[in-house]
């Protein structure tokens, strides 16, 4: 998986494409995510309690995983992802346009 909660992404194809936020969720089987303000749909909902009211209430829907392309922080622009490592063992992502170092898995 080279996505993973909190990376900054970029929407490739579809209906919302261009848009970049971050990503809240992951859902690795289904192979989906949900990008912060991206593909924002209406939900109604009833009210449950006294106190909780309802109404319509606007939330993300998961995105398909091929549809997102994570932003590499130092150049900031989309690449992909590539896996280096380290001189101790462990597995880093690093950016496949300026090897940069992203974070660890």
């Amino acid at each position: 998986m080279n996505i993973v909660k909190n990376d900054t992404v970029k929407v490739i194809s579809g209906n919302h494409k261009g848009k970049i936020g971050r990503v809240l969720k992951v859902f690795p089987r289904s192979h989906r995510v949900i990008v912060e303000k991206v593909r924002l749909v209406k939900r109604h909902t009833k009210a449950r309690s006294q106190t909780e009211q309802g109404g319509i209430i606007e939330k993300e829907a998961p995105i398909h995983m091929s549809n997102v392309m994570l932003v590499c922080p130092k150049c900031s622009k989309p690449s992909r992802t590539g896996v280096s490592v380290l001189p101790d063992g462990t597995k880093v992502r690093v950016c496949r346009s300026c090897n940069e170092m992203l974070a660890a898995e």
